[in-house]
């Protein structure tokens, strides 16, 4: 009975914040924006090249964010396992994630603008001042660089906790470094690997802010879609409707990339 009365709390929060926004999400997709009960919202995104071409820019870009992110988190976390004071080391990484996000953006417009520290560091190496803020490649390493301690949290977790028993018995049975990576470590930090993917690729596919500060409108999302149709043209029908398929896809991807059962644990 007492454990039924402390899951109110949770099941209330359950309800409030995430059942009850989603089935108003779904409700004011089926209406236009004159207030009609339609299904043309959901025709005109499978079948308008303009929403398919957003959902391919959104599925891109998550992927080389994602992509990008593990490259560097992966290698990351795993030297930190071997430090003396990593969770030190871990701390400092994740002490840029107290800083508001809107706060990071504005200082990456003043290290990327014109004139800014970058602006500037290529100049005087001598090569020019080429537009650097308002393109792709800004985007993704602002996105990226802010998307990084998300992936090296739960790798780090991962790594740390192998039993370094199974590496010195492998060395021991004469495996090469590279065997005993490929064989015993990896396949041991994938649930890490997993839970860093979904961190990062599920938030990337609906990024708005960053999309109009650092790509400056010229990154074109789903999520910059949404924005648009609830604050722009007032179409919230639409924005509703794309949302629910993003909520669909997050979904989805979280159901590939969730941890699967060993099929001989009992």
């Amino acid at each position: 009975m007492f454990k039924k009365i402390v899951q109110i709390p949770y099941y209330l929060w359950l309800a409030l914040f995430v059942v009850i926004p989603l089935a108003m999400l779904f409700f004011q997709s089926f209406f236009n924006i004159s207030g009609q009960f339609t299904f043309a919202n959901y025709v005109t995104y499978f079948t308008a090249g303009t929403y398919l071409m957003m959902t391919w820019n959104s599925f891109l870009y998550a992927f080389i964010i994602t992509f990008v992110t593990l490259l560097i988190s992966y290698p990351t976390a795993y030297v930190l396992t071997k430090l003396k004071r990593k969770q030190l080391w871990l701390m400092l990484i994740i002490l840029p994630t107290w800083v508001n996000l809107l706060l990071k953006a504005y200082a990456f417009i003043g290290i990327f603008g014109k004139f800014g520290t970058a602006d500037n560091f290529l100049s005087f190496i001598g090569l020019g001042r080429p537009q650097i803020l308002f393109t792709d490649a800004s985007f993704i390493f602002v996105a990226s660089y802010i998307s990084i301690p998300f992936m090296i949290m739960p790798i780090f977790n991962a790594l740390d906790e192998l039993d370094e028993n199974l590496t010195n018995a492998s060395y021991d049975l004469g495996a090469s470094k590279y065997q005993t990576f490929r064989r015993i470590i990896l396949p041991l930090s994938m649930p890490g690997v997993r839970a860093g993917i979904q961190a990062v690729f599920i938030p990337s596919l609906s990024l708005f802010m960053l999309t109009r500060l650092i790509g400056g409108n010229k990154v074109i999302t789903l999520g910059t879609a949404v924005e648009e149709h609830f604050l722009t043209t007032q179409n919230w029908g639409m924005g509703s409707t794309i949302a629910i398929i993003l909520v669909v896809v997050m979904v989805i991807i979280m159901y590939f990339t969730r941890e699967k059962e060993d099929k001989y644990e009992k």
